[in-house]
């Protein structure tokens, strides 16, 4: 099964501005600035005070016309790759990591 298709398959909640789980994401009556949506492990995982901190954030963005609005330190959601770690990355910051090893050599005139 793809990533994408195990991503839309977790089972994702609507966070309030108080920090209450009110039901599945996409509820929302609002919208035009929809309340925050997570899945619902990662919220239940989250106290109640860093789950309003997160939904306030996205409520403030999206009145302010931002569309994509990300979440606080604590709600950020990582995906674990397999046999690593969510720290370890496919393609490391320089371009000798993400240039392919033909474009990578040097040439002289």
């Amino acid at each position: 099964m793809g990533k994408l298709k195990e991503w839309l398959d977790e089972d994702w909640v609507r966070i309030d501005s108080s920090g209450n789980i009110v039901g599945e994401c996409g509820t929302s009556k609002d919208k035009k600035n929809p309340d925050r949506c997570l899945p619902r492990s990662k919220a239940q995982s989250l106290s109640k005070s860093e789950r309003a901190a997160t939904a306030r954030k996205k409520k403030s963005g999206g009145s302010k016309g931002k569309t994509v609005v990300s979440n606080t330190k604590a709600a950020k959601v990582k995906r674990m790759r397999k046999g690593g770690s969510p720290g370890d990355l496919r393609f490391h910051k320089g371009c000798g990591a993400v240039m392919d090893e033909r474009r990578k050599r040097t040439r002289y005139a």
